[in-house]
């Protein structure tokens, strides 16, 4: 059994999903895995320079750039965010009554272990509350702390494409502890707001992109 297969929720095997970029997902199965003595193990190599020249794309337009260069790379992750989600979602199938914290426990599952290919433990907390710990994700071991904002931006768009295709996504979602920053996993807390904390996420993103902008104001001498 696949990693991202089980969860001891019953309702778990109800959820169904797509895979996203089945097309080439197939094609590596059948042609590639099953076929030749390709290691799947350089794909982590391969993904890892992607995410580092992103990083690295990031930090240049916003230090070349300012704000609108910021503003650029964001609206594209998100767009790519949003389209992952799209494709999980559309067309997918789940019980009438699953809660919404059952829904976006699982829809968090489908995007923490095959989007982000990570290694999770997800746990639904209440009807209005759930989490997960990330025990494993690909960028730990050469993320810096603040690199992990990027993600951000792609969730941002997932959480975009639950609303439009899944039919909600009234949570907010809190980055508790990162591994880059020195703690054991990476835990996540989402629930469901109540007035001005229904503003946090978009407050916490705002304020990391305007330290990520004086940092790069900084780098490059800048008055």
């Amino acid at each position: 059994m696949a990693h991202w297969e089980h969860r001891n929720e019953p309702r778990w095997k109800s959820f169904k999903f797509n895979q996203p970029y089945a097309k080439g997902l197939a094609r590596l199965r059948e042609d590639v895995l099953a076929k030749t003595d390709f290691d799947p193990a350089t794909l982590w190599q391969w993904g890892t320079m992607q995410a580092m020249a992103l990083i690295e794309v990031l930090g240049r337009c916003e230090a070349e750039l300012g704000e609108a260069g910021q503003r650029l790379v964001y609206e594209s992750l998100r767009k790519v965010g949003q389209d992952i989600g799209r494709q999980i979602l559309d067309g997918a199938s789940w019980p009438d009554d699953l809660t919404e914290a059952e829904f976006v426990s699982f829809y968090a599952t489908v995007i923490n272990r095959i989007a982000y290919a990570s290694l999770e433990e997800p746990k639904i907390d209440a009807d209005d509350r759930v989490s997960f710990d990330i025990v494993w994700c690909p960028h730990q071991d050469h993320y810096g702390a603040f690199d992990c904002r990027v993600q951000r931006y792609f969730v941002q768009g997932m959480i975009e494409a639950a609303r439009e295709v899944g039919g909600g996504f009234g949570f907010e979602v809190r980055f508790d502890t990162t591994i880059p920053s020195g703690a054991p996993t990476c835990h996540f807390s989402l629930w469901k707001p109540e007035g001005a904390k229904a503003a946090k996420w978009a407050a916490d993103t705002a304020l990391i992109d305007q330290k990520a902008l004086a940092r790069a104001k900084r780098s490059r001498g800048a008055p």
